[in-house]
């Protein structure tokens, strides 16, 4: 299957969709569940982060879209390690015998995708290898699904998927939570930290907020709105994030926002 190009486009969607996604009530304690499986068998992804220089959560949410997290299947395909592979990717791991050590099949499988020499480890970086472990169906074939591969469970997704290779069905709903709503959750809780993205120059992240007093902006009036409901803070909400709104962040930060000249002196 033709691989989708990793476009400026592409990421601030997948920063978007991240930002905005919302776990299900009613999967809440099958979310925590499988984290607490994660943590649990922490120690084993972080060996292989160790060994590639792939984010131990990036592993561990594959593990579960793979094999459930269960460490007796290869992480490639959820195949029994007591065998090699026979679905695709057949035939793997080629060297050795079996029966083969999780830890085996693992690193096969992350160097089969060549994913050790991949540099952006950012948010977006870590979808788009999620989303292409998967395979680019829904997005080249059925562009109004988002994966449920990554977004199950979520305000992202609530039907459509493949029932069998090649089978699509609309109304089929996935019933194994998203990777990213399960990165989603470790987020919220402290877990993980993303790494920065590393773009420089016109492909620089940009503040969602920059001072001004005459650019008008939705985040700035929700931003006002959040500083509202602080203690002894009152400012206009109009959406204009000027020097009010600036004094209200300092106070709430210690910081003046992105732009405000009071910050460089």
């Amino acid at each position: 299957m033709a691989k989708v190009d990793y476009s400026k486009p592409l990421k601030e969607e997948y920063q978007r969709l991240f930002d905005a996604c919302i776990i299900r009530e009613d999967k809440n304690e099958e979310v925590e569940n499988l984290l607490s499986k994660i943590e649990i068998n922490q120690d084993r992804y972080v060996a292989i982060e160790n060994d590639l220089g792939i984010p131990w959560y990036y592993i561990a949410v594959v593990h579960n879209m793979e094999s459930s997290l269960n460490f007796n299947k290869h992480l490639h395909n959820g195949d029994p390690l007591t065998d090699r592979t026979f679905h695709v990717p057949a035939g793997r791991p080629k060297s050795g015998e079996p029966p083969f050590t999780w830890e085996e099949s693992a690193v096969d499988a992350l160097k089969l995708r060549r994913l050790y020499k991949w540099q952006d480890w950012s948010l977006p970086g870590v979808l788009y290898n999620l989303e292409g472990y998967n395979g680019w169906g829904y997005r080249m074939y059925h562009s109004h699904v988002l994966s449920p591969y990554l977004w199950s469970f979520s305000n992202q997704y609530s039907s459509g998927k493949y029932v069998a290779d090649g089978r699509w069905s609309d109304t089929a709903v996935s019933k194994q939570a998203g990777a990213a709503v399960l990165l989603r959750r470790m987020a919220e809780k402290g877990a993980i930290e993303f790494i920065k993205s590393i773009e420089v120059g016109p492909e620089a992240p940009v503040p969602l907020i920059r001072y001004s007093s005459e650019e008008k902006s939705n985040q700035a009036e929700e931003l006002q709105m959040f500083l509202n409901r602080l203690p002894g803070i009152y400012v206009k909400i109009d959406g204009y994030p000027g020097e009010k709104t600036s004094d209200a962040f300092k106070q709430v930060t210690g910081y003046y926002l992105h732009g405000d000249p009071r910050n460089e002196s």
